[in-house]
């Protein structure tokens, strides 16, 4: 078993959730489509519900958010699409990203945009969290605009 899906097999567990052959079967997918870009949710659901066509699309759905709740993915939302990245980087769960506009590549940054002098001017406000995305072209597509 690759490391990253014993990793988000020790997060469900310590959080108390049985490791089931759907919900490994769902870790092993997004370990091997959705670790270096987003992947739309019904992209999932389809897979699963081939893989086992009695799963209904609520278990499925619901087992995302689970993920996505308890970090083991990290949601998207752009209009009616939405999307999740496997979570590569226990250690460091605080992240943002660069995306290709055009091959949906995903870079992790490594500092957070956020400072003080944004928080400075939020008095009496409580932060709980944000999203920080930066879209572009990766190296490989911008070649590809240059030639």
């Amino acid at each position: 078993m690759p490391a990253a899906i014993e990793e988000a097999t020790r997060v469900l567990k310590s959080n108390n959730f049985k490791i089931t052959k759907q919900r490994t079967a769902m870790l092993e997918f997004l370990v091997n489509t959705a670790t270096k870009r987003f992947v739309e949710v019904t992209s999932i659901d389809n897979f699963m519900r081939q893989t086992f066509p009695k799963m209904s699309h609520n278990t499925i759905y619901r087992n995302i958010s689970e993920f996505a709740n308890l970090g083991i993915v990290e949601r998207q939302v752009q209009g009616d699409r939405a999307s999740v990245k496997f979570q590569c980087d226990f250690q460091h769960e605080h992240h943002h990203h660069f995306i290709c506009s055009n091959c949906g590549k995903v870079i992790e940054l490594k500092d957070c945009p956020l400072s003080e002098e944004i928080t400075s001017q939020l008095d009496g406000c409580k932060v709980t969290g944000h999203l920080f995305q930066i879209y572009g072209l990766c190296p490989q597509c911008a070649s590809l605009t240059n030639n």
